[in-house]
């Protein structure tokens, strides 16, 4: 469903899914509440990554009765692939990156814009930053997570504290600018965009952010952080061969 041309929106929600049916009823519905509240048109994104399960089927009964919100198909496997599809699809002058799981509660997205946010090209959610704080997250998690960072900040995305929260905006321009660079499908689609960003000297902020952790995440702690370091390198090399440069 598209959002007639007169009612260009103002912002983008994009919302990458993937077997989600079981929390995007939900998602879905806290966002329209938060859409309703709003003076300024807004439109929804929502992904589907080739599921498996109802996650399209479910989407589309939100579509047919929000006609700010679109439902696009990606079957190219991963969060970095549903991200990019999404956000070179929204029209929005603010593009923001919304997990499924709502782990910030949406209408948090008002830190990332004007008033309270602006002369930026990039605002990350950030877990770390002075200010943000993390609910229920177990000790292990949050010490794999610094572990990561540490590693981004090394080797491709220095002076950042928290580079993988799902939680990012971005102005029109840099979304049209980076997300044809991305060449990473999975986890670490990111890290990539960031590095290629602060190449061509973007305007990059840490938004502290609430942030409750779920349970049912789909981070498999061993697997996908090998995955993610084995990204970070191909970002590296990369950038050697001057991929990302203007």
């Amino acid at each position: 469903m598209t959002v007639p041309s007169s009612l260009t929106p103002y912002l983008s929600i994009v919302i990458p899914a993937y077997n989600e049916e079981a929390r995007l009823p939900q998602s879905l519905q806290e966002v329209a509440e938060f859409v309703a509240t709003q003076a300024y048109p807004i439109e929804v994104v929502v992904v589907d990554n080739n599921s498996k399960d109802r996650t399209h089927a479910i989407a589309d009964e939100f579509a047919a009765r929000l006609p700010y919100l679109r439902v696009l198909f990606e079957g190219r496997q991963g969060k970095g692939a549903a991200i990019r599809a999404g956000m070179l699809a929204a029209r929005g002058a603010y593009r923001f990156i919304c997990d499924a799981d709502l782990s910030m509660p949406i209408p948090e997205v008002t830190r990332f814009l004007p008033p309270q946010l602006s002369g930026y090209d990039i605002a990350i959610g950030s877990r770390e930053a002075p200010g943000a704080v993390r609910y229920d997250e177990p000790p292990h998690r949050h010490l794999m997570g610094r572990v990561f960072n540490t590693i981004v900040r090394l080797l491709a995305v220095p002076g950042f504290q928290d580079t993988q929260c799902g939680f990012k905006m971005f102005t029109a321009r840099a979304a049209e600018t980076l997300f044809p660079l991305q060449t990473l499908d999975g986890w670490g689609f990111d890290v990539e965009v960031l590095h290629a960003a602060q190449k061509r000297g973007y305007a990059i902020v840490e938004v502290p952010i609430p942030w409750y952790y779920k349970a049912n995440t789909r981070i498999h702690p061993l697997r996908d952080s090998l995955d993610m370091l084995r990204e970070v390198l191909k970002i590296r090399a990369n950038s050697r061969r001057g991929m990302y440069d203007s």
